[in-house]
């Protein structure tokens, strides 16, 4: 993955390569099935919220709870969902939920149903975007995803399900039978978790 930026400030960047050492214990997003519960490790909002950071219109707050789970690392997750036995993942990230559940979908050749209301939203993330608070980035995953959804993409639920993540956390589809050992799991690691939906027979996203 990469990002492409064109503008006046002074950019770092760097690539980190690797090779997977046990490659029975590693996960892809190919291996969802209908029926599978879907799991998110981390609430979203933070691509809101540092919007809202950048044009100084941001409680203290609220920057803080966003710098707290985006400076929180995915490992304790991702070893307790290798324990458990689960059939596929990704991290949330650029692309937004509905954009990184997309890619599940269609790596796995299924649909999925969201319950809205399940998922996490950091606190203030709600209001920020009814101030106007709204990335690029999030515009763009809208249109990537208009397609696949039957929802209005101007709806505050659909922007907030669209909008673009950093450093957000593990969407996991995994059997019914397991949801609760896995919450266990992460529970033992100090990591929350919210079901927020399955996988489902047909194409698209709905909710």
């Amino acid at each position: 993955g990469g990002h492409s930026i064109d503008d006046a400030e002074p950019k770092y960047g760097f690539a980190v390569t690797g090779e997977v050492a046990l490659p029975e214990g590693l996960v892809t997003n190919a291996g969802g099935r209908p029926g599978d519960r879907l799991l998110l490790t981390k609430p979203i909002g933070t691509g809101i919220i540092a919007t809202a950071i950048k044009r100084r219109a941001c409680p203290a707050g609220v920057a803080q709870e966003a710098i707290r789970s985006m400076a929180t690392l995915n490992r304790e997750a991702s070893a307790a969902m290798v324990s458990v036995g689960v059939s596929a993942a990704t991290d949330v990230t650029g692309f937004g939920l509905l954009g990184h559940l997309a890619e599940i979908n269609r790596a796995s050749g299924t649909g999925a149903r969201l319950d809205s209301d399940a998922v996490p939203v950091i606190d203030g993330a709600w209001g920020l975007l009814d101030s106007g608070m709204y990335p690029g980035g999030s515009v763009r995953n809208l249109k990537a995803v208009e397609e696949l959804i039957s929802s209005d993409p101007d709806d505050p639920v659909t922007r907030m399900l669209a909008d673009a993540q950093t450093s957000g956390g593990l969407l996991i589809a995994v059997a019914a039978g397991a949801v609760d050992r896995l919450l266990a799991a992460l529970g033992e690691r100090g990591v929350d978790g919210w079901v927020i939906g399955e996988l489902t027979e047909g194409p698209g996203i709905e909710w």
